[in-house]
């Protein structure tokens, strides 16, 4: 499937995720030269309006999402825009939204559902009842697929029956992120690392996603899923693959996911006493006063705002290796890294000298750097050989000067296109998340776990830290 798509269609095309992150980077993606000239974007949602009244929110859109310099020439994008509503649980509306779809052409078609996952299925069985799932079209998924291993098996297989695997694009926003897909590159790359990848060198990993933000407009929808399902299950698991996957044969789709789930599959289900939970009450957060969780909800609840887990990947490459998995809200900072912490050095041959061992620091958001800790002496004389750790930082935007910073929606929507599905979640992938997270679920609802307080603006609760700290380690902060 090597053609690019010649129309993509849009649903929810009207939505928070539409106007903040698809229609700005499929415009960023205009002004770059990166969308061919005959591409068409049909825009659908339930909302009725014609096509100028659609151009007219994406105009908008644009101007509060996306920075100028990127915008290009807007109203040359918004020509490509079309607009037809639809229902997605009518029946009746796909065969118009077809009609439109197929006046200018009969070339492969690339769908994008930006929907509530309790529409997919009515949504797939209209496109299948249309034809727009036929030879060449191809289709994307936003998350959640599912609340569990088997209601994403539901939603699996009904897009199964109309789409065949090789179409269909499971989206991770954070696969798109330039820092993840430089994991890859900074260990297959590069000799100096992938000898040393390894139980043998190193100690333990971390991988850290925090935010500062509450419920917002989530409310109902967090109160029903908590962080596990939220982050660990998609985000921080794919993260956990990409760190501890094998050498892919080639960097093709097939090899690399191959390579992915061969990790999730090995993962050891998490034992008593290797995970704890919490939930955030008030506090300081970004320098401001913020109400606790059940009060922003407006009634008690027991789902976790916080989770911290130490994982286990049981293949030869990390026996012995912990990974430590920690996420929350109302954290005090927005963070999304990942801590490599090779093992100190077998003998010092410093007298007197305090060595730290090597770590690597993978920063992927806010900023998007790498930092590698050495040890290094002291200049001077008369301090014999003193040694102190110093940092080797490298900031990507710095370091590949010239190049803009994208979205990651730009990087997937343009894979999606032209049906690229490397960067995009296999239904085994998804399905080895779920079944690692429902066995952990299962164990705290037999232990009777329930979430431990914190205050807002903190690490989470102190069982967190004593998670990791019983182990001899620190979480980096």
């Amino acid at each position: 499937m090597k053609a690019a798509a010649e129309t993509l269609v849009l649903f929810g095309a009207t939505g928070d995720l539409a106007q903040r992150m698809l229609l700005p980077s499929l415009c960023a993606l205009d002004a770059d030269g990166l969308l061919h000239e005959q591409l068409r974007i049909v825009c659908t949602a339930r909302s009725e309006m014609d096509d100028a009244a659609f151009r007219n929110l994406a105009r908008e859109a644009i101007g509060k999402f996306l920075p100028e310099p990127r915008r290009g020439d807007v109203e040359a994008f918004l020509g490509r825009l079309t607009y037809q509503a639809l229902d997605a649980t009518t029946p009746e509306g796909y065969h118009a939204l077809a009609d439109k779809v197929r006046q200018d052409g009969n070339g492969d078609v690339a769908i994008f559902l930006s929907t509530a996952p309790s529409l997919f299925e009515a949504t797939i069985k209209g496109l299948a009842d249309c034809g727009l799932n036929g030879n060449g079209a191809r289709i994307g998924l936003e998350k959640p697929l599912g609340h569990d291993l088997a209601s994403s098996r539901d939603i699996n297989d009904a897009v199964a029956a109309a789409f065949p695997e090789e179409r269909v694009f499971r989206i991770d926003h954070y696969l798109g992120k330039e820092t993840v897909q430089n994991l890859i590159a900074l260990r297959f790359g590069n000799i100096m690392f992938e000898p040393l990848w390894n139980a043998q060198h190193i100690e333990h990993v971390q991988i850290t996603v925090g935010e500062t933000v509450g419920l917002e407009s989530r409310a109902e929808f967090y109160d029903q899923t908590g962080a596990l399902r939220d982050m660990v299950q998609n985000h921080m698991l794919q993260l956990l693959a990409l760190v501890a996957m094998e050498l892919p044969v080639t960097f093709d789709a097939g090899a690399v996911r191959d390579e992915k789930v061969k990790v999730l599959r090995a993962l050891r289900p998490v034992a008593a006493g290797e995970s704890v939970t919490g939930q955030y009450r008030g506090g300081a957060s970004s320098g401001k006063i913020v109400p606790g969780y059940d009060e922003e909800l407006g009634k008690d609840s027991d789902t976790e705002t916080f989770v911290a887990i130490k994982a286990h990947v049981d293949n030869w490459r990390w026996k012995g290796v912990p990974f430590y998995l920690r996420t929350g809200k109302r954290m005090p900072e927005r963070v999304t890294e990942i801590v490599i912490q090779f093992r100190p050095v077998p003998h010092s041959i410093f007298a007197g000298a305090k060595l730290k061992a090597n770590r690597l620091v993978i920063g992927i958001q806010p900023e998007e750097d790498v930092t590698l800790t050495l040890m290094a002496k002291v200049p001077g004389l008369g301090q014999g050989m003193a040694l102190r750790e110093i940092p080797l930082d490298i900031s990507m935007p710095d370091a590949l000067s010239g190049l803009e910073r994208r979205m990651a929606y730009e990087r997937l929507l343009l894979d999606l296109i032209h049906g690229d599905q490397t960067l995009f979640v296999r239904r085994d992938e998804v399905e080895a998340q779920w079944a690692w997270i429902d066995r952990i679920r299962s164990r705290w609802h037999e232990e009777g776990l329930t979430p431990k307080t914190y205050s807002a603006g903190n690490w989470g609760p102190s069982a967190a830290i004593a998670l990791a700290e019983r182990d001899g380690v620190s979480w980096h902060e």
